[in-house]
């Protein structure tokens, strides 16, 4: 039975941790997105949505919850480590989630 416990126990672990983005995965989205939004309309092959808008002009505001631009609590995996100063553009936004969402986030 305790086999059994510890099994489920390590076992559910390293799934949960499968869904926590790298320091590495952060970077390269942070990067791309910089450059996707560097490059202007024309190349942003990731849309801005409703929400990317709205937690954009709070990020503006100043008034963003750390989940809005990335902070440690992020509720959103897609979201989690974006660079605050990314988080007040929407494209940028949008941009970080589809290279988070291609990492498997």
């Amino acid at each position: 039975m305790s086999l059994i416990v510890a099994v489920v126990l390590f076992g559910g672990w390293g799934v949960a941790r499968a869904d926590v983005p790298k320091a590495e995965d952060i970077a390269t989205c942070n990067h791309e997105a910089q450059e996707a939004t560097r490059k202007g309309k024309d190349s942003r092959a990731a849309a801005p949505n409703t929400k990317d808008h709205s937690r954009a002009a709070d990020a503006r505001r100043g008034d963003a919850p750390s989940a809005a631009v990335g902070g440690a609590g992020a509720s959103d995996p897609q979201l989690e480590g974006m660079d605050p100063d990314g988080a007040k553009d929407p494209a940028y936004q949008a941009a970080y989630r589809t290279c988070m969402r291609k990492a498997g986030f």
